[in-house]
Formats: structure tokens, C-alpha cells, sequence
């Protein structure tokens, strides 16, 4: 029996590979288009650039230290330069495809990074498994541009799982859609009509602002803004603000708000304030035909008619008043039950007559 050489016994000792084998090894050399494994072959493993990441010119020695360890694919025992060609990629991509088949069947949420914003929707990747949220299910609303999603982290699961015609498809409008329908009901199970409350504008229109509860919109009417006038809900509030708010109503799943509290109702006052025979200064708020409509406060207005402008006739207001002109008048007469205030220019143009003929 003859003796076996050195070279004969090291290389019986090192084991066999095929094609197809995972393999782990050590990393011994990391270039920025390689990384070398010591897999206990003869020959070392070589994982090139894009066999290792979809990612375009990186720089392997910034992701791969020499020492750690990492398993790999065999795509080829030798290469043609006497090495063998692993894949980092493909073994990643194919346990990636494996974890979405278990998401799948037990409808987990998974979290994974946008890696790319399509025309059609995002495309995320799970453990270097691709999955695609069509932008039909990315939000519970429409949104047509999609790219603040571009690298940010989000929930979704899997709703269709067919990796042999490359169709996994994610969905994150379902979650958003249940998280909002927790939170609504938390929301109404919480407040009653008469809770004051804080919440966000979310959308403002000609006739009114809706604001986000944390659970559900209510309406702010332009009524019900301010005991003054609000001439346009668009220049009295803007989307993000933080606003507090009381529930003046709440209808089946509709909640109306006012920010009309009742501590600051200027009528509670007003008694006093504007007593009949009270000489005041008021601002035109709006004018009809049989008189003007003067501001005395936010919220309180006095009627002016038109037979008590001048001493002379007067055919309607706006021959000698206008809009937004302050004018001094006389009150006389104060209704609060009604809420009525009466004014009169043509009492205070009499008594300063008067005055005069006495002097």
C-alpha cells in the first residue's frame, strides 16, 4: 500500500460541493466588487457585487467585514479561474420568498423598507423577495404622487402570493383602514355632546373647516366658528392647525363642533354694555333696503333703519352709508329676550339741534 502524499490526504480531508449547495464560509478578503470565502473547499468562494445586492456600485467594503461569517449559494464549482461562484442574493431572495409564503398564510403584518416608487404603486423587499403594493392600496385615500413613500419604512401584508408569475402583492390600506376604524371607536365611546376637545384641521372649505378628532372628522361651520363674522373659513384657518373645539352636536356617526363657547357669548354682557340711550360707535356690517346693519361687537349687531339716518329722507342706505364705515348713533331700544338693538343717528343729530338752540 503505497504512501498518500500531502496534497493527496489535504484534499480528501476538504469536503465536496455541487451546484446548488448552501454553503457557509469566512470572509478572508472584501474588495468593492468581492467578497472572498474561506468555505472549506480547495478553492475559495467568490461572491461578486450583484451577487450580492440589487443595489447598483456599492461599496462592498462598507457593508462586510473580514472575519464575519455568512452562508451562500454554489452557482458554480469553478468559475473557469479555478474558484467558486457563490450567491448571496439569490439564497437571500429565495428564505425571503419562503418568510412572505409564511406571512402570507398567517396574514402577518410585515414592516419593510420602499425600495422604489413605480407608476403604479411601491415596490418593497423582504430579505431581498420583492413584494408590490399597487398604489390603489397604499392609503386609505387617494394620493397620486407616492414618491414622500421613497425609503421609509411600512406596514403592510401579503394578499396574493404567486412566485412563479413573479405576483406577490402587498396591502397597507387594509391596516389603515382598521387602525382608523380602532381609533373611531375609541373616539366615540369616549366624548358627548358639551366636551371640549383638541383637534387638527384637515381640510377647509367655503363653508366650513374639517377637523381631525384622532378617530373622526367633525365640521366646524362657518356659524359656528366665532361670535363675530367670519367672512371666509380659508383665511381664518389653515390645514395643520391646532384648534379647540366643543361638541355642539353628535348624529349617528356626524359630529358637529362650534367654537362659539358660551363664557364668551357677548350677549352676556351686553345689557350693559348697550343699554337703551347709549351714545355708541359701530361698524357697517352689511346693508338691505330699509337699513344698515352696524357691528357694536364681535357677535352683536344693531339695527340702523333707514328712517333713522338723517332728518331728510333717505331712499335706502347705501345712498349716503358704505360698508365698513364707523359711524356713531344713539341706541334706543334694547331687547335682550330677542336679541335686538335699535339704533338712531337721526335722534343724535335732534339732540345736538337742541343743544344749539339752547346755547
Amino acid at each position: 500500500m503505497s504512501e498518500q502524499s500531502f496534497e493527496q490526504m489535504l484534499e480528501e480531508s476538504l469536503k465536496t460541493i455541487r451546484n446548488g449547495e448552501v454553503v457557509e464560509g469566512t470572509v478572508i478578503d472584501v474588495k468593492p466588487d468581492e467578497i472572498v470565502l474561506n468555505i472549506g473547499y480547495k478553492s475559495d468562494g467568490i461572491i461578486t457585487r450583484n451577487e450580492y445586492t440589487n443595489e447598483p456600485n456599492v461599496d462592498l467594503t462598507t457593508l462586510i467585514e473580514v472575519g464575519s461569517t455568512m452562508e451562500a449559494k454554489v452557482l458554480k464549482v469553478n468559475d473557469g479561474d479555478g474558484q467558486v461562484l457563490l450567491t448571496y442574493k439569490r439564497l437571500a431572495a429565495e428564505k425571503g420568498s419562503k418568510r412572505l409564503e409564511e406571512a402570507y398564510e398567517n396574514q402577518e403584518v410585515l414592516t419593510a423598507k420602499v425600495a422604489q416608487v413605480l407608476n403604479g404603486g411601491l415596490s418593497v423587499v423582504v430579505d431581498e423577495a420583492r413584494v408590490f403594493i399597487p398604489s390603489s392600496l397604499v392609503s386609505d385615500i387617494y394620493e397620486k404622487d407616492l414618491t414622500k413613500y421613497d425609503g421609509q419604512d411600512i406596514d403592510f401584508v401579503i394578499t396574493e402570493f404567486n412566485p412563479k408569475r413573479r405576483r406577490i402583492i402587498g396591502d397597507r390600506k387594509q391596516l389603515l383602514v382598521a387602525q382608523k376604524e380602532e381609533l373611531r371607536k375609541a373616539l366615540f365611546a369616549r366624548i358627548q355632546i358639551g366636551d371640549v376637545i383638541e383637534g387638527t384641521v384637515k381640510n377647509v372649505t367655503d363653508f366650513g373647516a374639517f377637523i381631525d378628532l384622532g378617530g373622526a372628522d367633525g365640521l366646524l361651520h362657518i356659524s359656528e366658528m366665532s361670535w363675530g363674522r367670519v367672512e371666509s373659513p380659508k383665511k381664518a384657518f389653515k390645514v395643520g392647525d391646532v384648534v379647540k373645539v366643543f361638541i355642539k352636536d353628535i348624529h349617528d356617526t356626524k359630529i358637529a363642533l362650534s367654537m362659539k363657547f358660551p363664557e364668551d357669548n357677548p350677549w352676556n354682557n351686553a345689557a350693559e354694555k348697550f343699554a337703551a340711550g347709549t351714545i355708541i360707535s359701530g361698524r357697517v356690517a352689511r346693508m338691505t333696503d330699509f337699513g344698515a346693519f352696524v357691528e357694536l361687537a364681535p357677535g352683536i349687531d344693531a339695527l340702523l333703519h333707514v328712517s333713522q339716518i338723517s332728518k331728510e329722507h333717505i331712499d335706502k342706505p347705501a345712498d349716503v352709508l358704505k360698508v365698513g364705515q364707523v359711524i356713531e348713533a344713539k341706541i334706543v331700544d334694547f331687547n335682550e329676550e330677542d336679541r335686538k338693538i335699535s339704533l338712531s343717528m337721526k335722534a343724535l343729530i335732534t339732540e345736538e339741534a337742541s343743544a344749539e338752540e339752547d346755547e
